[in-house]
């Protein structure tokens, strides 16, 4: 297979896994909404959980593949680049204003995740890990609806339903069942070619499959994220920006890497390396301190944010060979 071919492929599993994405999102909450499940899950669960699903899946395909440079680097890549690069050019273009109590909540909350997530990866992901991990999930989960509770007939808040589309007649649930699986099937293919075709690469071009996790998988992956936020920050809700990103790193740390653990069976991932691991802690750790200076993210702290991944990814890739 040439090599036009393999970059053709991985861009089109790309595609596929952001469309994919993004109708399991739309037919997840609407099919919530139709079902009458409180506000809080389509809030939490659905916006949260659903704009992480890329890197859960191509992690766990990774992991099931023997690729454990590119699964444990497509959620450590993500984990920098949502709370340096995203929320960097998000806030650079308008600064982001935080009313809620996400710096005192949430964000520890992700950092401590974060902490957890890359203390497993130092020793090295096994069967155990995961185990450990996918009840983390279970307790931070029930934390967060604890936290967010909502009357189930109440409306939705202004910023969750911002990202809701309206609910279809009760009798077209079907409809939003099969986008729901048709978006899960697709994100799977997305992710299964996005995976093959960036080993493929790796291998071709001498470049390890951890680096290629680091950049540009972990970039496809978190488009999502991306997305997400440009439009919550173009409609003011800084609020729910911000905890979108914060919570795609909790569930990237907890769930991405329960999954990874789950999925390397009775093998052990070999230990990630140090210096990925602690820049991925201090970058989470430097969000959680800028929002908590002063409730926003400044035009002058968004470039800092921007300068923090520009010096981590070279000492990334240079760590990583």
């Amino acid at each position: 297979m040439s090599t036009l071919l393999v970059v053709v492929l991985g861009i089109a599993g790309l595609a596929l896994l952001t469309v994919g994405a993004d109708q399991l999102v739309v037919g997840a909450g609407r099919l919530a909404t139709v079902l009458r499940v409180a506000p809080v899950i389509v809030g939490v669960i659905v916006i949260g959980l659903g704009t992480s699903a890329p890197e859960f899946v191509v992690s766990g395909t990774a992991a099931v593949q023997g690729n454990a440079g590119l699964a444990l680097g497509n959620l450590v890549g993500s984990n920098i680049l949502n709370v340096t690069l995203i929320l960097g050019v998000v806030a650079i273009v308008s600064p982001v204003l935080v009313r809620s109590s996400v710096p005192v909540r949430e964000a520890p909350l992700m950092v401590a995740a974060v902490a957890v997530f890359g203390a497993f990866a130092l020793v090295g992901m096994k069967f155990v890990a995961g185990v450990l991990l996918a009840a983390l999930s279970l307790g931070a989960l029930l934390l967060l609806g604890r936290l967010s509770r909502v009357p189930p007939d109440d409306p939705l808040p202004d910023d969750v339903a911002a990202f809701v589309e309206p609910s279809p007649p009760p009798d077209r649930w079907w409809v939003e069942a099969c986008r729901t699986l048709l978006g899960l099937a697709a994100t799977l293919g997305g992710a299964q070619l996005l995976v093959a075709n960036a080993s493929t690469l790796a291998s071709r071009w001498g470049v390890s499959d951890t680096v290629i996790g680091f950049t540009l998988v972990a970039v496809g992956t978190s488009l999502p994220e991306l997305m997400t936020s440009v439009q919550a920050q173009r409609r003011g809700e800084g609020d729910l920006m911000v905890g979108n990103l914060l919570g795609s790193n909790l569930f990237n740390s907890l769930i991405g890497g329960a999954v990874v653990g789950l999925a390397a069976g009775g093998d052990t991932i070999a230990p990630f390396g140090f210096a990925a691991v602690t820049a991925m802690v201090l970058a989470a750790a430097l969000a959680w301190l800028l929002l908590k200076r002063g409730s926003r993210i400044t035009r002058p702290e968004a470039a800092v944010l921007l300068c923090a991944y520009a010096a981590i990814l070279p000492l990334l890739i240079s760590a990583n060979p």
